[in-house]
């Protein structure tokens, strides 16, 4: 990711066409190491292409990727779990009053 990171922003600088040399001045002036095998493997994958097609076409890739499990969730809760939301409020409630009376039967007061 950082050698992507430093292409990019070189990119970004002005350098239509980074070289080696300046992903590695880039990541050099943060201190991190550069990996002469990843980039040139980007630097040969990039060759010749606009940069805003690479990221629409990695948006377009990520649209499709699933986005950490929550999903199922939230499309299984409506379903059979309508009445039980109320339940699970009321619950909530209780344990936050019951809470505050047990720090009342303590006997003494912070600010006392």
């Amino acid at each position: 990711m950082k050698v992507i990171a430093a292409y990019l922003l070189a990119v970004l600088g002005g350098n239509t066409s980074p070289s080696a040399a300046d992903l590695k001045k880039i990541l050099g002036s943060v201190g991190a190491d550069a990996d002469d095998d990843r980039i040139e493997l980007l630097l040969s994958q990039v060759k010749g292409k606009d940069i805003t097609e690479l990221i629409a076409s990695g948006r377009e890739k990520l649209a499709s990727v699933p986005a950490g499990g929550g999903g199922a969730v939230a499309v299984a809760a409506p379903a059979g779990g309508a009445a039980a939301a109320p339940a699970a409020e009321e619950k909530k409630e209780e344990k936050k009053e019951e809470k505050e009376e047990s720090d009342e039967d303590m006997g003494f007061s912070l600010f006392d």
